[in-house]
């Protein structure tokens, strides 16, 4: 009876940390609302620890709202102050990880086919390393302008005006070349143009080929067993059916919400449908705002933190408005 009630505890606890979350539709207490966007809460425990998290799920060829996105130009601004400059869109929620002291966005950011922002595409090493440099490939997610979503991994460069683009991730490479240039990527054929819309980075990817697959041996956006440590997270993904998803996860707010690892952001995606997905920038720059409105608290005690780019869902209003988009 004792071994019973052993293996019993371990299937119970095992089973209840995977469990999946159950989703409620709050679309009410975010009105208004476009046809195709929803909004959904979760306050159900993650392995054991006490959690909120949104999500909001919008119909990608929907043509009465538009994806875009946005950067400070050398400033960071909150979410909420982006909100007010870009007409009060319907979302607004942080995207890319970015240099406190230059505010310099070290993802690519394409806004309405232009290149914003750009990759870090190299580390310089240190020490006995010094003449030794990392060349990365940074994940991104894109939609083009037949509103379908793509994540890849990007090689960027200010010459090009698109992104090459890998549907696989790259591992780093270590060389003595200070800077990788298209001629570098010329014997590889699975680089590809990356004719995106909009598009924003972070990485490393979450969820590959329809399972839970992360990119962080190749993206180094994590050092060592990081990606099990519980932080406020911002992902998005796409599902099979041509739905958006933009997640946001409360974290460092002990008794109420402590947040998540990679590895749980990953599965809480897959669980939604997603087939592919992203980690965005997280921690004290998660937020995301619907129609202005705040749904998990942010983490900073100063409230929302100031950062340098943010990825959008505007309204539109008339169908002019959606050639002059798409063109």
């Amino acid at each position: 009876m004792r071994w019973f009630s052993i293996i019993f505890l371990f299937l119970f606890v095992t089973v209840s940390g995977n469990a999946q979350l159950h989703w409620q539709n709050v679309d009410a207490d975010f009105q208004p609302l476009p046809e195709g966007v929803h909004i959904y809460y979760s306050n159900d425990s993650l392995a054991g620890k006490p959690n909120i998290a949104y999500y909001l799920s919008a119909e990608l060829k929907h043509t009465n709202y538009n994806f875009s996105a946005q950067i400070g130009s050398g400033k960071r601004y909150t979410p909420s102050q982006y909100y007010l400059q870009e007409k009060l869109p319907l979302l607004v929620v942080n995207t890319s990880f970015f240099d406190f002291r230059e505010n310099r966005n070290l993802n690519v950011i394409i806004k309405q086919g232009k290149m914003l922002a750009y990759n870090q595409q190299c580390i310089v090493g240190k020490g006995r390393d010094s003449l030794t440099y990392i060349h990365l490939f940074g994940s991104a997610i894109g939609i083009n302008k037949n509103r379908e979503a793509d994540i890849a991994w990007l090689y960027t460069d200010s010459n090009s005006r698109f992104p090459l683009a890998s549907q696989n991730a790259i591992p780093i490479v270590k060389d003595s070349i200070a800077r990788y240039t298209k001629k570098h990527l010329s014997k590889s054929s699975q680089f590809k143009k990356w004719k995106m819309q909009t598009a924003v980075g972070g990485g490393p990817v979450l969820v590959q080929h329809g399972k839970v697959q992360l990119s962080n041996n190749e993206e180094l956006k994590f050092v060592g067993k990081a990606i099990y440590d519980l932080h406020p997270r911002t992902a998005m993904g796409y599902t099979a059916n041509n739905k958006l998803i933009v997640l946001v996860v409360e974290g460092r707010n002990p008794k109420r919400a402590e947040g998540a690892d990679l590895l749980q952001l990953g599965k809480i995606l897959l669980d939604i449908g997603c087939v592919e997905a992203i980690n965005l920038d997280g921690g004290g720059s998660s937020c995301m705002l619907i129609n202005g409105k705040e749904t998990i608290k942010p983490s900073d005690k100063e409230g929302q933190r100031p950062i340098p780019a943010v990825f959008m869902i505007q309204t539109i209003s008339s169908p002019k408005q959606v050639q002059k988009l798409l063109k």
